[in-house]
Parts: structure tokens; C-alpha cells; sequence
């Protein structure tokens, strides 16, 4: 049968012991012990027996163990070369018959390439973020894997309001729009603390994403990108203040809003990222 037995409480301290290791907080790891709450987020994810699922932080393979049956390949990215060395085994272990779609990359996740990754590209992203770096990580792969077409990922759970955002909110800000360049997002519902080995301190959520193509610019994402950071860095301003250092006096930053058919009153937080796109385009020469 293609199924696999998922890790509780017991299996989880047991790898870890057997490992001799701890969670630690510099890797951001805190290990999912409950089995409802990866078969949750495997059917949150919506994914197809065709897709090949990039999961970041495996850690000892909990989600990886349930994403198995549902898909056709997981390409699991771990920076701790201990884990990552064990994985395999573990789900050798607890889903022989699904051994093969598993490949293990042992890397930071903020350095992988899509040549990285051995097989078939992947198409959707699920995965239990690092909280420490949760949203690099996420446009990081975004921009790196362009085969990519939906995700479910599990972040702190104000990340995931500030990344579901929408322009006008009070949450809305760099991340929400930078990942709007990639993709429609939205909250996909909480998880308790209590699910986790250690309990984190904080509060977690899930995100869901599709991705769409990229609005039309006629610069590239990074200029895009580089509007966004300067409006939201001092998104009290209004955008002809807030862009001045970005197009080099106030004048120039208003003379780039108004060819974009924004008013230069306007503060940051009312653009979405097809504004901000125009508004990098306009920048004057």
C-alpha cells in the first residue's frame, strides 16, 4: 500500500533522542508532534497525485511523511546536515513503499537553485517556514522555482496576516506586496501551539498561495522591488516624501507618480504591486 504511518508525540522525541539532539532556536525548529495537524495541512494544500512538492525545514519528517501518499515527488530542503542525513531512513522506516519520491537536499534554503534539486522540477511549495526566516525563504523560492503554481506554508501567525494582506489594510506592507508579484494569497486557518515540540512562544498560522503571472512591467522585479522597500520605509510619508531618496529629489519622485497616475499624496499602503510597478517604470532618467 502507498501509505505511510505519521509521527506523534512518542516518535518524535524518540528521533530525537536517538539523533541526541534539540530543537534549537537558531534554526528556528520547532517539530510538529500531532498527526491531524500535517494531514490538515497536506488537505489545505489542495495538491494533485501529479505535483512535486519542495518542503523546507523537514525537519524529522513529520509533514514529509504525510505529503508522501498525496503527491509524486518531495524534494525536502534541510540546513542541519543531521536531519538531513536521517530522513531518508525515517521514512524508509515509517512509508517504505514511498521511499523513491522522496530526495533530500541538505542546503540552506535561501541559497537553492532550481538546478539544485534533483528530478522534476517542483510545483507547489508546503512546509513548516523557519520563523526567523519565513518570508525570505518564501520569495526566495518563489523567484527561483518558476514552476511553481501553489503552496500552503505554516509561518508566525502575524506573518501570515501581514503576507495575506490587501492594499488599504493596516497589515499590508512589504511582504504583502512583494509576494503579490508572485501570487493571490490568503489565511488558511491557525494552529495551536500545542502541536509543537518545543511550544513556541508564539502564535502560528497557515498561508495559502496560488500563483499567477507577474504584473506587466517594463522594469524588472528587482527594481519593483526596490519602490516597494523605499515607499514602506517611511509609509507615515506620503509617497512624493516617502520615494524621494529612491528618484533622487521630491520633485522627481512626484514627477514618476504622476506618469504613473498616482497621486503623490498617496501613502504607501494604498498601491498594490501593478502601482508600484508603474511607478518603478516612470522613474526619471
Amino acid at each position: 500500500m502507498n501509505d505511510a504511518r505519521l509521527l506523534g508525540p512518542a516518535e518524535v522525541r524518540g528521533l530525537a533522542e536517538d539523533l541526541g539532539i534539540r530543537p534549537t532556536k537558531r534554526l528556528g525548529q520547532n517539530f510538529v508532534h500531532d498527526p491531524n495537524t500535517v494531514r490538515r495541512i497536506v488537505k489545505s494544500a489542495e495538491l494533485t497525485p501529479d505535483d512535486v512538492v519542495v518542503e523546507v525545514g523537514p525537519g524529522l519528517g513529520s509533514l514529509t511523511l504525510a505529503l508522501l501518499p498525496a503527491v509524486a515527488a518531495v524534494h525536502a530542503v534541510e540546513i542541519d546536515p543531521v536531519l538531513a542525513q536521517r530522513l531518508p531512513a525515517t521514512v524508509a522506516q515509517f512509508a517504505p513503499a514511498l521511499a523513491d519520491r522522496l530526495s533530500v537536499t541538505p542546503a540552506d534554503a535561501m541559497r537553492v537553485h532550481a538546478a539544485d534539486l534533483p528530478g522534476p522540477q517542483p510545483t507547489a511549495i508546503v512546509a513548516n517556514l523557519p520563523y526567523n526566516v519565513g518570508v525570505p525563504v518564501l520569495l526566495h523560492l518563489l523567484a527561483e522555482l518558476p514552476g511553481i503554481r501553489r503552496g500552503l506554508v505554516m509561518v508566525q501567525a502575524e506573518v501570515a496576516d501581514r503576507l495575506a494582506a490587501k492594499p488599504g489594510s493596516k497589515t499590508y506592507g512589504v511582504p504583502s506586496a512583494k509576494l503579490a508579484w508572485f501570487a493571490d494569497a490568503r489565511r488558511a486557518g491557525p494552529v495551536p501551539r500545542a502541536v509543537f515540540w518545543p511550544v513556541p512562544n508564539v502564535d502560528s498560522g497557515l498561508l495559502s498561495f496560488t500563483c499567477r503571472p507577474a504584473p506587466a512591467s517594463a522594469v524588472a522585479r528587482a527594481e519593483v522591488f526596490t519602490v516597494i522597500d523605499a515607499a514602506f520605509a517611511q509609509r507615515r510619508k506620503a509617497l512624493r516624501s516617502a520615494l524621494a531618496g529612491w528618484a533622487g529629489s521630491p520633485a522627481a519622485a512626484e514627477e514618476a507618480l504622476r506618469a504613473a497616475g498616482i497621486d503623490p499624496l498617496t501613502r504607501a499602503e494604498r498601491l498594490g504591486v501593478a502601482d508600484f510597478a508603474r511607478v518603478a517604470a516612470a522613474r526619471p532618467t
